[in-house]
């Protein structure tokens, strides 16, 4: 794969990633119930311990108004990714991303959140080291970068179930269907048998401590990815957490970039 169409699919869906993001705040910040749970009086009781300039920061950037007028922003720098990119842009989603961290205590949801930011790092670097080093070595060097974090996430979290007890007896799965969008597992649930819910629970296990080899080859990588598709868009159907299918689909073009490389 070259460079070139690697960077572009990366930015790209990354800007997807960050329009359903902003469109999920937006949503948020229209709805009336919402806005009394997370409303900024209650969140800024969190850094209440911070210097009162940076607290009078987060008052303004977090009142109603400024705080609407900056996802419309975001979501424009988003949607501008769809077909080019710019340090302006960059700069300012890398900054938006870590102002709303602020808000939502470090994450609004978990591993998506962190995947975004790792891709907006490498966004953001690769726009800023291109006039000393040439538009293709910094793509390079930052899509390696994002490779390096996916492959590593997935193979941290697979290795983590192997030390786990209920993980590989398949209890944990079942577990965690059992709280997902749509209720509990049905008692005559196939996935309820411990055969065959141990079997799914070491596939996938398999499937994440294995991901490494993922750079052997590109044709084997577009195989992991196309398996990670399948296993985000699950966990979107079972516990309707659509960020990851996004975060980690922009994710791909690095991987399968970095393992034509090899």
């Amino acid at each position: 794969m070259p460079v070139e169409a690697a960077a572009y699919l990366f930015h790209a869906l990354l800007g997807c990633s960050l329009i359903v993001q902003t469109l999920e705040f937006l949503a948020i910040d229209r709805c009336q119930n919402a806005r009394q749970i997370w409303a900024w009086s209650v969140q800024r009781r969190d850094v209440l311990h911070v210097w009162k300039w940076l607290q009078n920061v987060f008052d303004f950037f977090f009142s109603e108004k400024i705080h609407r007028l900056h996802l419309f922003l975001r979501l424009f720098c988003a949607g501008s990714l769809l077909w080019s990119s710019t340090l302006v842009c960059s700069i300012f989603l890398f900054a938006s991303t870590i102002v709303l961290l602020v808000r939502w205590r470090g994450g609004f949801n978990g591993g998506s959140d962190f995947m975004t930011l790792v891709a907006l790092t490498a966004l953001l670097g690769a726009e800023i080291i291109t006039p000393f080093t040439g538009e293709e070595f910094a793509w390079r060097a930052a899509l390696w970068y994002v490779t390096l974090h996916a492959i590593t996430s997935y193979f941290v979290s697979g290795a983590v179930k192997i030390l786990d007890a209920d993980w590989m007896n398949g209890r944990a799965l079942i577990y965690f269907l059992d709280g997902g969008l749509y209720g509990p597992l049905s008692q005559s649930s196939i996935l309820r048998l411990p055969g065959v819910a141990r079997i799914c629970s070491w596939s996938f296990i398999f499937w994440e401590v294995s991901f490494p080899f993922a750079l052997s080859g590109q044709n084997i990588a577009m195989m992991f990815c196309g398996v990670a598709a399948v296993f985000h868009f699950l966990v979107f159907r079972f516990f309707s957490l659509n960020r990851f299918v996004w975060a980690w689909a922009a994710t791909f073009p690095a991987v399968i970039f970095c393992a034509s490389q090899l």
